[in-house]
């Protein structure tokens, strides 16, 4: 059992250890290019319709020479990492231990290994500039606000946030628009900063519409610059 005097010992030290992981992630994602991240569930099966799509989505924006990145694990994330490998892309797997759900997956040819979670959300978003939210739990509605609070708040520029799946999203979307901006919670215009679809070409097209639009890879905005 650690005691006050332990905490004060060690934990300046752990600085360094969280320094390295941003140094050595930082080092690897700066080589990767113009990346898309996928987010949504570790649990679902390969045989499920969203799995399909993850897989599709990642294939045509890997065929349009656009890095897909993952957190790296299996369900959504190993299809997204599949479909990018396959179309002979890159295939980032930004991964982190868990204790129940989370092994990295074979599909990622640039494997990124995390301890510490905020160190791996950093990357997610730095590295960007677009976002798809495929089904997901907590950790998919974690990234999904936090990204979108981060747009809102033009802490980082105004990237596509597109939900995939209608039949799972447009609850907590209408919540939102009932509470939220009914309430005064949100401003007016803060639901129209996500797109929903339930089509793959059109997810590749708004993320292909937006790079087209802010210029060629090396005048692509980029977050925390």
């Amino acid at each position: 059992m650690s005691d006050g005097n332990n905490f004060i010992r060690e934990d300046p030290w752990r600085i360094f250890r969280i320094m390295a992981e941003f140094v050595d992630s930082f080092q690897t994602m700066s080589q990767v290019g113009p990346a898309v991240t996928i987010f949504g569930s570790a649990r679902t099966a390969s045989t499920d319709k969203y799995y399909r799509a993850a897989a599709d989505i990642a294939k045509g924006l890997a065929r349009h020479n656009l890095a897909v990145v993952t957190g790296g694990g299996p369900g959504i994330m190993e299809a997204a990492n599949k479909g990018a490998a396959h179309a002979g892309g890159k295939s980032v797997g930004l991964n982190i231990e868990l204790p129940h759900e989370q092994t990295g997956n074979r599909f990622a040819n640039v494997p990124v290994h995390f301890h510490y979670f905020f160190a791996r959300k950093v990357c997610f978003v730095k590295y960007s500039l677009g976002f798809v939210f495929m089904p997901g739990g907590f950790g998919t509605l974690d990234e999904f606000f936090e990204v979108l609070t981060l747009v809102q708040t033009q802490r980082i520029p105004q990237f596509p946030l597109i939900l995939f799946g209608s039949g799972h999203w447009k609850g907590l979307l209408a919540w939102m628009k009932a509470r939220l901006e009914q309430d005064r919670l949100i401003s007016p215009g803060d639901l129209d900063l996500v797109k929903l679809t339930d089509d793959v070409d059109e997810v590749i097209a708004i993320i292909r519409d937006y790079e087209r639009r802010v210029g060629p890879p090396g005048t692509l905005p980029v977050a925390f610059a």
